[in-house]
């Protein structure tokens, strides 16, 4: 096997500009990416119509399974236009407007927000351009808040404001989402990343909508405020997959307290069996440089140590100027890192149903037998989730499932390898006709071994079976 195909952890990479084009999107694949993300703050419909198109033609072409992922944009609070780029020096007064109001500061801006007023009070901090200009709000005028700027900057137009510890009165889906996620179901991609989730209500209202075009799409929720991880319980166990988002998170958390809030993300994610993302400024300095700083390279070898099911570039291969080598990077330290072992937040794992712990039995079985792959035949999905969940680090897991849509969920999961497979009643066919399939594929010789645990259909009724097969020659 080839490095990236014996990485467990997977790589999630946001196409832009720098990357949209077929033979780009083919290179990000060969450097091993695992799941594209298409960030509708920034694409129109017709760019992901055509992504979606080339990533699954090349996908084939390539005989690689690779996911994709719409990231929605949002209940986005923003700064209006301003004629002049405005120049804040510590100290200075400016006012936020809302609805229109006219301000009696010298120096103002509107702001989207109407509720501004109304939710913040004396004393409040607002953050603007991811962090980089502090203000403080020293008094309320009707529809306008003046503040007093502690971090001095340049403030252009259109610039993202952060109110952190303010409950923020907005929809968690706007209509502009709605619109967005209309069309990911329309062209069958794979993954929903819902944000600025909030509290569980947040996600049961994207999953309705799913249910109601009977649409197969997983939901990933993305925290990204002090709420979120208020509400963190409740919010994993109502999502398909969780996001450490943390470039909104650090601005509206304290610094110190992110690798912490990371942390118990991660351990609480594989307590309740979810996928866990980390992502943001994982190899923020490669989209300048060929080479990422060492602190970097550390960051991410923390999140592959702390065994996340992935991790993710966003403007490195979106918009900057070595894109695969970023990928290739990823690669090289996630597959470094989990040679040298992982946190053990997994190990704690407790496997509560019957059939998860049948999974666990095959497990131990592949573990202990020095089987060469561990196959998981499945309809649903669960097979390979809660073997995903084990974080077996010495036994690759080949998911086979003749379900396109499912097959292309999987990548998202921490060291599973999905393969189509039409499968049929009979556990032995099914077994002998994956072995065939590997050994042609050279990831299987003769004389290797293989643990497979089925789930199949047998009168309406799903059967689990655990097998153990030698390749023959």
């Amino acid at each position: 096997m080839t490095t990236s195909s014996t990485r467990r952890t997977r790589i999630i990479a946001t196409l832009g500009p720098a990357t949209e084009s077929p033979e780009m999107i083919r290179q990000l694949i060969e450097a091993g990416v695992n799941i594209f993300r298409l960030n509708m703050s920034h694409a129109t419909h017709d760019q992901v119509r055509e992504a979606v198109k080339n990533i699954r033609e090349i996908s084939a072409r390539q005989i690689t399974r690779v996911g994709i992922m719409m990231d929605s944009r949002g209940p986005e609070i923003r700064t209006g236009e301003v004629s002049n780029d405005l120049n804040l020096t510590a100290g200075q007064t400016i006012g936020l407007t809302v609805r229109g109001e006219k301000s009696v500061e010298e120096c103002s801006v509107d702001v989207n927000y109407d509720q501004l007023v109304e939710d913040l009070k004396e004393g409040d901090v607002v953050l603007i351009d991811n962090g980089t200009i502090e203000l403080k709000v020293e008094k309320k005028k009707h529809n306008q808040l003046v503040c007093k700027v502690l971090t001095p900057g340049t403030l252009k137009s259109r610039r993202h404001v952060n109110l952190p510890g303010v409950r923020v009165n907005m929809p968690s889906l706007t209509q502009q989402d709605k619109e967005d996620i209309k069309l990911g179901i329309e062209l069958g991609i794979d993954w929903f990343a819902m944000s600025f989730v909030r509290e569980p209500e947040d996600v049961k209202q994207l999953k309705a909508i799913l249910d109601y075009h009977n649409a197969p799409q997983k939901v990933v929720a993305k925290l990204e405020d002090q709420e979120g991880i208020r509400n963190l319980d409740g919010i994993i166990e109502a999502a398909d997959a969780i996001m450490v988002a943390r470039g909104d998170l650090g601005i509206e958390c304290a610094y110190e307290e992110l690798p912490i809030i990371q942390r118990r993300m991660i351990k609480q994610c594989a307590l309740q069996g979810k996928p866990v993302i980390v992502a943001t400024h994982m190899l923020e300095s490669m989209i300048e440089n060929p080479s990422p700083t060492r602190a970097e390279v550390t960051d991410t070898a923390n999140a592959v140590y702390e065994q996340a099911d992935a991790i993710m570039l966003s403007g490195e291969t979106s918009i900057g100027k070595y894109p695969v080598k970023c990928v290739e990077m990823m690669n090289r330290i996630a597959s470094r890192i989990e040679r040298s072992g992982g946190a053990g937040y997994y190990e704690k794992v407790k496997m509560q149903s019957k059939f998860a712990k049948l999974v666990k039995s095959a497990a131990v079985l592949a573990e202990e037998c020095n089987a060469d792959a561990l196959f998981v035949f499945t309809t649903s999905g669960r097979i390979a989730r809660n073997a995903a969940r084990l974080r077996l680090v010495s036994t690759p897991i080949y998911a086979f499932s003749n379900d396109e849509h499912l097959l292309n969920q999987l990548p998202m999961y921490w060291g599973i390898y999905p393969s189509f497979l039409e499968t049929t009643d009979d556990p032995e066919d099914n077994v002998s006709r994956a072995i065939a399939k590997l050994v042609g594929r050279g990831l299987l010789k003769k004389g290797n071994t293989v643990v497979a645990v089925t789930e199949v259909k047998i009168h309406d009724r799903l059967v689990d079976t655990i097998m153990m097969e030698q390749v023959e020659g």
